[in-house]
């Protein structure tokens, strides 16, 4: 009986331990530990997305063939060019997934220059506004970045030089987007991919902080909850 007792009354401390509400944070515990929760949510999005399969193996990222070509991709198939198809999505995916690696730094550099303002105003945002934080600093320099990788792979592929010759055609006729280059239709679903995946590790984190953060990150989003 004093073994249930105590135990009970340890798991009463550890919880009041947690109980500190968003106020309560000091400026270093609420800039620190998401700066923690940041780069540990950021680290494991990269490094899902930068291996190989990454992309084509995860229907939530994988990149498919532009809109462009969904008009024509039926007869393209019916006329023996399936394989063909399917060697640029594998290529475009190949192509993300070796860009996605280069994220890592500018957006760890990102985290540095984040204020204690800044830190709190995420720590008190919705579900995404650490993803959104992201976007906002860094997907001008993501996009530069990403850009000459996916074009080395994507270059590699004849179906790729054909499709942005028939591409800037298109663009003739007053069509336009970045599905007029492949490498840059590419790169913008790269993007997507890494913020989603940066998403979907900032829910994880605000809904379970003590189960999936480490450190002060579970104070600072522990707070959220009180």
């Amino acid at each position: 009986m004093r073994a249930i007792l105590r135990a009970l009354l340890l798991l009463v401390i550890s919880c009041q331990a947690w109980a500190v509400g968003l106020a309560d944070l000091t400026d270093k515990d609420a800039s620190g530990g998401l700066r923690e929760a940041l780069v540990q949510g950021a680290s494991k999005a990269v490094g899902q997305l930068g291996t190989d399969g990454g992309f084509l193996n995860n229907p939530k990222v994988k990149i498919g063939l532009p809109a462009t070509l969904a008009p024509v991709e039926g007869m393209l198939r019916t006329m023996g060019r399936g394989k063909d198809l399917d060697a640029l999505v594998d290529t475009m995916n190949k192509a993300a997934e070796q860009a996605v690696p280069k994220a890592k730094v500018l957006l760890v550099d990102a985290v540095k220059k984040m204020s204690v303002d800044d830190a709190k105003k995420i720590l008190a945002g919705g579900d995404d506004a650490a993803t959104q934080y992201f976007k906002d600093k860094t997907s001008a320099q993501l996009a530069e970045s990403f850009l000459p990788t996916v074009k080395a792979t994507t270059d590699k592929l004849a179906l790729a030089d054909k499709y942005n010759k028939i591409a800037s055609k298109a663009g003739s006729f007053g069509l336009g987007g970045d599905e007029l280059k492949i490498e840059n239709y590419v790169t913008r679903k790269a993007l997507d991919g890494l913020f989603l995946m940066i998403a979907e590790e900032e829910r994880a984190i605000r809904k379970d902080p003590l189960g999936t953060a480490t450190g002060l990150a579970k104070k600072a989003f522990g707070a959220l909850g009180q």
